[in-house]
């Protein structure tokens, strides 16, 4: 997507050898109308897919699962990293490590929120090793629901995210894909949208 990709390479910030800094316009500070390019940019490839539901998890996933799900006028579920006290039943978890905050959080959706007739889309705003999105797989699976596809505003393609989601068999699909990181400035892959 090149709305996205000439955003990231305006405003993204190199930190060392593995991480952009884009909280100008998708971490921190949402950009909402980049935001409604993304949401269009996977509803239309994603129109025809029999989705049922956009889930995503918190926080920096939620921005860009709400526009695709109103753009494909779906319900949105986000898996929560903290559960509180109203979830206290039929609550679905897995374990999952992030690569920016390094600690491994259980999260959770309320279980009446999934079900076996579900074909669901996971949004997430960056893929790195994967993780992120593999416990949401596990969530929903726990609801009998089935997962069609890994959307990816940013995906760091020299991390391997990507191979462990195709290899459990789950397309990932991508609007920006970084390469890598060369002096200072990031160097894309082709991207899927």
């Amino acid at each position: 997507m090149k709305l996205l990709e000439e955003r990231i390479l305006k405003d993204g910030n190199v930190l060392g050898e593995n991480i952009l800094k884009v909280d100008s316009f998708l971490t921190h500070q949402v950009d909402y109308q980049l935001m409604k390019e993304v949401g269009k940019a996977f509803a239309n490839r994603f129109k025809d897919a029999g989705l049922t539901k956009v889930v995503t998890i918190e926080a920096s996933g939620i921005a860009p699962a709400l526009y695709v799900a109103e753009a494909l006028e779906l319900p949105m579920i986000f898996a929560k990293k903290a559960k509180n006290i109203t979830m206290n039943e039929g609550i679905l978890t897995a374990e999952v490590y992030s690569f920016t905050k390094q600690v491994t959080s259980t999260v959770s959706i309320a279980g009446k929120f999934l079900s076996p007739d579900d074909r669901i889309l996971i949004i997430d705003d960056f893929l790195a090793n994967g993780q992120a999105a593999k416990g949401l797989i596990q969530i929903i699976e726990q609801a009998g629901a089935r997962v069609e596809a890994v959307g990816i505003v940013i995906e760091k393609s020299f991390q391997e995210g990507r191979g462990l989601l195709e290899e459990l068999g789950y397309p990932v699909v991508s609007l920006a894909r970084l390469d890598r990181f060369e002096n200072g400035q990031v160097v894309f892959k082709e991207a899927d949208i």
